[in-house]
């Protein structure tokens, strides 16, 4: 199998008043598929997923994930899927039909306070592809607070070979947060939410969802 690094910044600094009018997740649900410039266009978080998962057909599959702070180099937070084991009941059909199909959609992230007051900190993901060629392989992060749209990435994976492994890093380049909105989200864990899209050729095949906490080391009231 073979492999590919590379570090990349966001492409674009994306402004929600700068984009055409606002379109509501019902209305992506009715299309035959998504792109990128409707996901520019909600104005929140979804409360469902905008693809289902064999909406996956090039086989990309996330092996490890590592966030450090591009400053100190220290890393923050990292997790490795483990390898895929032979067991018998690998390909159990009563197993998988009670499996939730969405699991391994969903990340919850819990950080100090410390985390809100980093510049810039780096993304490293590691994932495997199968056999299909892949182009424009692209991911719309989009953060928020509540309601209130923190930050837009938009990060260009590029091409993939097919049946190769490939390790990036992303650059995410934090705002500037008021002190009040600052204090609001350690205040209310679990209110901060992101929702990860991945295009290919333009069209969502996989989106993903976390949410986060501030405060982490706090004693609790």
């Amino acid at each position: 199998m073979k492999k590919s690094e590379a570090v990349r910044k966001s492409r674009k600094e994306h402004i929600l008043d700068a984009q055409p009018a606002v379109v509501s997740e019902e209305d992506l649900l009715k299309k035959e598929y998504v792109s990128p410039d409707d996901i520019l266009r909600l104005p929140k978080v979804t409360d469902r997923y905008l693809c289902k998962p064999d909406a996956n057909i090039y086989d990309i599959d996330f092996t490890r994930f590592k966030i450090r702070d591009m400053e100190t180099g220290i890393v923050l937070f990292e997790i490795a899927k483990p390898p895929a084991s032979s067991g018998e009941d690998e390909d159990d059909p009563e197993t998988d039909e009670a499996a939730d199909p969405n699991a391994g959609r969903f990340v919850r992230y819990q950080f100090t306070p410390q985390f809100l007051k980093l510049r810039t900190v780096g993304a490293t993901v590691e994932f495997t592809v199968g056999s299909k060629p892949i182009n424009k392989f692209r991911m719309i992060e989009r953060h928020f607070f509540r309601d209130k749209l923190l930050k837009t990435f938009d990060f260009e994976f590029g091409f993939c070979i097919p049946n190769s492994k490939n390790t990036c890093e992303h650059v995410y380049e934090f705002p500037s947060l008021m002190p009040e909105i600052m204090e609001d989200m350690i205040n209310h864990p679990f209110e901060t939410r992101s929702d990860s899209y991945y295009f290919v050729d333009d069209r969502l095949i996989m989106h993903n969802k976390a949410d986060y906490a501030y405060n982490g080391g706090l004693t609790q009231q």
